[in-house]
């Protein structure tokens, strides 16, 4: 990348992710040249998906314990979009598996919709966004998670009008799932035959 040089990178945990001191430089707009460190966290990539079900006009959202929340003074629960780290696999491939660990519903080919970066001052992680129907002959196992991981996820199916209504309460507050929430409400999937 033009005008940008990287003069040093200090790893500063590895437990679970990768947290990196970067020192660059950057050409400013102006000609100018600046070094600036910064903190960098590499959680890896991952994918989230919106499952819905027009029929009956309902969305499969999981609930779970997130200790960043409970740090911020919440309760430490969060309603959220199925998601979850690639591990070295495609998007696809990984969130058909996460559907069916987290959520207990076997789907085959979800849609992909777009990639974003959600908090780029800081994160390296880039999410892949799916869409996928659903049906409740889908279930084939009570989801929940997986234990080994520290997983304990409850599996919520609000109607679409009932999730949205929990955006404007507070009682979901997590960017990626308002995202693909309004996402379904501007593009009329509930309104699909």
């Amino acid at each position: 990348m033009s005008g940008v040089r990287i003069l040093a990178r200090e790893v500063l945990s590895r437990v679970h992710h990768l947290l990196e001191n970067i020192t660059f430089e950057r050409q400013r707009s102006d000609g100018k040249t600046q070094t600036i460190s910064r903190e960098i966290f590499d959680t890896g990539l991952g994918a989230v998906i919106l499952l819905y079900d027009p029929s009956r006009s309902r969305v499969v959202l999981v609930k779970q314990f997130r200790l960043p929340v409970y740090l911020s003074g919440r309760d430490g629960y969060l309603i959220e979009a199925v998601a979850g780290k690639l591990e070295g696999e495609d998007p696809a491939t990984r969130i058909v598996k996460e559907v069916e660990e987290e959520a207990g519903f076997k789907i085959e080919k979800p849609v992909r919709l777009f990639e974003a970066f959600m908090s780029p001052g800081s994160f390296v992680e880039t999410l892949t966004f799916f869409i996928a129907r659903y049906k409740p002959e889908d279930r084939v196992g009570p989801g929940g998670g997986l234990a080994e991981e520290g997983e304990d996820i409850e599996v919520l199916e609000p109607t679409l009008d009932e999730a949205l209504a929990m955006i404007e309460t507070g009682e979901i507050i997590d960017a990626k799932t308002i995202t693909l929430l309004y996402y379904a409400k501007l593009n009329g999937l509930m309104n699909e035959k």
